[in-house]
């Protein structure tokens, strides 16, 4: 299997700590599956400072495929994070760096490059909306994290390019969790998954909800852990798919949703989303 994370990387920077670790949403599932054995890509826009001469060292030692990169005159990509009531928030950033100016625009040769994966991810942060509907047409199968930072307008827009839809949707009581994955497999999604932080997760297929409660530990950095989660999840289920392709979907589901958890909760153990902290 092969897989290739399109769009948004950023470092996060621990303001408290004045240390700053590699992450984002679709660099992170190249780095996961990369752990997880799988061979794994990375295709996305990095400016040219400390912070982008950081993550290109570090995906090049975890052997991690950056040779459709590209790389801009800017600053790279951050998230400032700090610590608020002894928790770990979000307090801003740069809004993606040079990918506000040089988002990616895929080629015919990106392209041809992208459909030797079995699956293709990106995110809501990797301003790509324009360029989901060329992923989809190349017949990869599509995955996206619409975070927290979606609407009914951007559910319909894209689900219909989007094989797997992954939503955090921890403000939400359950039933409301289940409506929405409801509505974006109406939308065009084949699978509609909901984490719920410290509630677990629930996948829709259609037909039926599979729950998942989390892996309990005393988390380190619960950065990276929806991330994590969803890379261990969707590959155990494509692992799953083809080597029994008539199995039992229903089983299959509760197992890849267990590996997601197991997964999830070694990355809460580490510091950053999958560590490589320097200073700054």
């Amino acid at each position: 299997m092969k897989v290739i994370g399109v769009g948004d990387n950023v470092v996060d920077k621990y303001m408290y700590k004045k240390t700053m670790y590699p992450g984002g949403n679709a660099l992170n599932f190249a780095v996961y599956a990369k752990q997880l054995g799988i061979e794994a890509a990375y295709l996305g826009v990095f400016g040219n400072d400390r912070a982008a001469d950081h993550i290109i060292e570090t995906l090049k030692a975890l052997e991690v495929d950056i040779s459709h990169c590209r790389q801009h005159e800017g600053e790279n990509g951050f998230a400032a994070v700090d610590l608020v009531n002894g928790d770990r928030v979000f307090i801003g950033g740069n809004d993606g760096g040079v990918q506000k100016h040089f988002p990616v625009i895929l080629s015919d040769e990106d392209l041809e490059y992208i459909k030797t994966f079995d699956i293709a991810h990106s995110s809501i942060y990797s301003d790509m909306d324009s360029e989901l509907h060329k992923l989809k047409t190349s017949g990869v199968l599509v995955s996206y994290d619409f975070s927290s930072d979606y609407n009914d307008h951007s559910l319909k827009k894209n689900c219909p390019f989007i094989d797997v839809s992954l939503i955090s949707c921890g403000q939400l009581l359950e039933p409301d969790v289940e409506n929405l994955l409801k509505q974006v497999y109406s939308y065009g999604s084949q699978l509609a998954i909901g984490t719920m932080g410290s509630r677990g997760s629930i996948v829709y297929d259609g037909d039926a909800f599979y729950r998942q409660k989390p892996h309990f530990v005393q988390p380190v950095d619960t950065l990276g852990a929806g991330d994590s989660f969803f890379t261990a999840f969707i590959l155990h289920y494509l692992a799953g798919k083809k080597q029994n392709p008539a199995g039992d979907h229903a089983v299959l589901l509760t197992e890849s949703l267990e590996a997601g958890a197991k997964f999830a909760a070694q990355t809460c153990l580490v510091d950053g989303a999958f560590g490589y902290g320097i200073p700054f």
